[in-house]
């Protein structure tokens, strides 16, 4: 037991922000062993988990809880999309979002929301409104960490394709 609580403490720290199924899937190792092996490990506060958006992302404990926001909407591959954004045009209008992601403006204001709530991305009150990156500087030094994995790509495809259905 020891060893495999190893090598899940290990792949934690190597790749902050990890979800629950990647764990399991990449360590080869079965669903329960990596439900207990986890808990245990967030119980002795060798590992921390973040809950953002209904997933389960488990961090080293050196990051702030922002950070583990941030990073587990940055191994989002739309979340990820509109930081990106962000970061290379500074405050952008939501409409502009979507025209350049090429999404509809229902997929872009629900991720909006979710960054704000989160206090990745900050609305203005101004008329017409616009969103900037809370961090900048941080989000840039945690773009370098992150990417995002193949299944979050396809979910986040799967509903690019749902919402094009519906325009």
């Amino acid at each position: 037991m020891p060893d495999t609580r190893t090598r899940v403490r290990s792949h934690v720290r190597e790749i902050p922000g990890v979800h629950f199924n990647r764990v399991g899937r990449e360590l080869d190792i079965a669903t329960g062993q990596a439900q207990y092996h986890l808990r245990r490990l967030v119980r002795d506060d060798e590992i921390t988990v973040e809950r953002v958006a209904g997933r389960a992302h488990y961090f080293d404990p050196a990051f702030d809880p922002w950070e583990r926001r941030a990073i587990a909407f940055l191994r989002r591959e739309t979340a990820r999309g509109i930081l990106l954004r962000l970061h290379a045009e500074g405050p952008t209008r939501p409409a502009a979002l979507a025209d350049d992601l090429d999404l509809a403006r229902s997929t872009i204001a629900w991720h909006v929301s979710n960054l704000v709530d989160a206090g990745i991305v900050e609305k203005s009150s101004d008329r017409p409104m616009t969103v900037a990156l809370a961090r900048p500087e941080r989000t840039a030094e945690l773009l370098d960490v992150v990417s995002p994995s193949l299944p979050d790509r396809i979910v986040d495809r799967f509903v690019r394709t749902v919402d094009s259905l519906f325009e």
